[in-house]
């Protein structure tokens, strides 16, 4: 089955979850005419293309890269119809629609493809970059091509050498006698490098330059086009496309940039503070692309189950002898419910991340709760994935029943953007340290203030905060905390995720499907929020990475 747009349970999700009417600009009215007209593309336009596009990698031609012909018909209508540039400037080429918008629609293409999301998600990001961090020529110049499909665009970050630790950067920016730049060095996994799905591409990529301060200091952002304002290449080359578990459509490339001409983005040696701008709207891309394969994977799932007749019932007095539906059996539920509770949990979490972003609100809490996003979306992705194989049994081990495709997609989310586990790292060996520890203030805040929009979930909550809170004060005593970090973000992961069950629980009389949302929420509640009492014990307990014997790994 192709993907259908949860159209009610998004703007449920929007209007309860995220109180999107927070935004001063939130207009209920068209926020729904959006996010239905959204729907309408992505199910007519995008969802259809999905097995395609799986199975079409991209091909090199005479040295340039070509994608899926009915690929690029579909992403160059998404450009005509404005979809890109949903929330930039009116003035610039966008629409000037909150920016919570465009995550839903992100979301809902990466339900439907995530190999076709993974072709237009980077324009967005470039522009929200270039908007915050550019010159106002560059502004003027590169936004408006962004928005329209004149240009799409790259982050161009990692080399052979350097994965995560950007510090062993080896790429180098030069500067001749007249102030122009020219970048030299090699970069590995850069999604769409090259294709031709417009007529330009940007790649905003971070180089060394020379005598900026050593180490990370001499790193500076740049914009590098593909195609010069004279309609000259630039020298970009390809040197090799991947071949990949999933994401196939999508050219994941070598590039080699010899003397490539660029354009500096502020100052040398501020590359990596103004790049943040742009990892971390990257990072809530990838938090959609978590909950759009958690929303497939239950769609397929729950059909399935409803249809699938095995076994006898083991509920008293509903069963006649014969088969009935999978769904009817507990372990099959477990896995269902799971489901559900992170394709609509993670979706509260990552809109109302969005609206606080936007709103300027608590700084602190979202630094914190974007990485979570991230983290807790794209794991979840994965293990409904995983679920949605076992539900089909046999058959989702078969590529006809497409869920299997969805682990393969899935399972990079993980990886790039940061790997979970460095986010991880970080959330326990920095986050939560740094500003008098600020954003776990936040959170505590935010714990408190859901138990007191919903006192049914008071109690529940309340133990959960104490859990978290103990786990951060043992998190914040070890040396080096890396061994329990992961625990720790679970752990961090799970409460979010119960806040947002709880807002959802609170305004369960206006949800599209008030049983169903009452049950998941209560599964949330008792089967799911009791882990936190466990992973607490487990950080609490477990070793300091300080103290591990270094022979051990020898």
């Amino acid at each position: 089955m192709d993907y259908k747009s949860p159209t009610a349970d998004i703007l449920f999700a929007l209007e309860h979850g995220a109180a999107a009417s927070r935004l001063a600009d939130w207009d209920a009215e068209l926020a729904r005419e959006i996010v239905g007209q959204s729907a309408r593309f992505v199910d007519n336009e995008v969802a259809p293309l999905e097995p395609l596009a799986d199975q079409s990698p991209p091909r090199m031609v005479d040295g340039r890269i070509k994608i899926e012909p009915k690929v690029v018909a579909a992403v160059k209508a998404l450009y005509a119809g404005g979809w890109v540039g949903l929330s930039m400037p009116t003035e610039l080429g966008g629409q000037g629609l909150p920016r919570v918008l465009t995550t839903a629609l992100l979301e809902m293409i990466a339900g439907a493809s995530l190999n076709f999301m993974m072709l237009i998600s980077c324009p967005e990001a470039a522009m929200a970059l270039v908007l915050n961090q550019g010159s106002e020529k560059q502004k003027k110049h590169y936004v408006p091509g962004l928005a329209n499909g004149e240009f799409s665009s790259t982050i161009v970050l990692s080399e052979p050498q350097a994965g995560s630790d950007l510090s062993l950067m080896q790429t180098k920016a030069q500067q001749d006698a007249d102030g122009n730049w020219s970048i030299s060095g090699n970069k590995v996994f850069i999604s769409n490098a090259d294709h031709d799905l417009t007529a330009n591409i940007v790649h905003c990529i971070l180089a060394r330059v020379p005598d900026a301060g050593g180490g990370l200091k001499d790193l500076t952002l740049f914009l590098c086009p593909a195609v010069l304002e004279d309609g000259s290449r630039n020298n970009i080359h390809i040197s090799r496309i991947e071949e990949k578990l999933g994401i196939h459509v999508t050219p994941t490339c070598q590039v080699s940039f010899e003397g490539a001409k660029a354009e500096i983005v502020g100052e040398p040696g501020q590359g990596l503070t103004r790049m943040f701008t742009m990892m971390n709207a990257m990072r809530l891309d990838v938090a959609a692309q978590g909950t759009g394969m958690c929303e497939i994977a239950t769609q397929r799932s729950w059909a399935y189950a409803a249809e699938r007749q095995q076994g006898r019932s083991s509920v008293p007095k509903s069963g006649d002898g014969r088969a009935v539906a999978i769904n009817r059996h507990g372990d099959i539920r477990r896995q269902l419910l799971t489901q559900r509770a992170y394709a609509e949990g993670t979706r509260v979490m990552l809109y109302r991340t969005a609206v606080d972003l936007e709103l300027g609100h608590n700084p602190a809490l979202v630094d914190l709760m974007t990485a979570v996003c991230k983290v807790l979306a794209s794991d979840a992705a994965v293990e409904s994935a995983n679920m949605a194989i076992q539900i089909h049994g046999g058959y989702g081990f078969i590529r006809e029943y497409r869920v299997e495709q969805i682990l393969r997609d899935a399972r990079i989310c993980r990886i790039f953007e940061g790997t979970n586990g460095l986010h991880a790292t970080n959330l326990a060996g920095r986050l939560i340290r740094i500003k008098n520890g600020a954003c776990v203030t936040a959170f505590e805040q935010e714990i408190a203030q859901a138990g007191i929009e919903n006192q049914a979930w008071a109690s529940a909550l309340g133990r959960a905060g104490a859990a978290w809170s103990e786990a951060t004060d043992a998190v914040q005593q070890k040396t080096d905390s890396g061994f329990t970090a992961y625990a720790y973000m679970e752990l961090t992961g799970l409460v979010a995720l119960a806040i947002a069950w709880s807002r959802l629980a609170a305004a369960a009389d206006q949800a599209p499907n008030p049983e169903r949302t009452r049950e998941t929420a209560d599964f949330v509640m008792n089967w799911m929020l009791p882990e936190a009492d466990f992973l607490a014990r487990r950080i609490k307990e477990g070793p300091d990475n300080a103290e591990i014997s270094e022979t051990l790994f020898a």
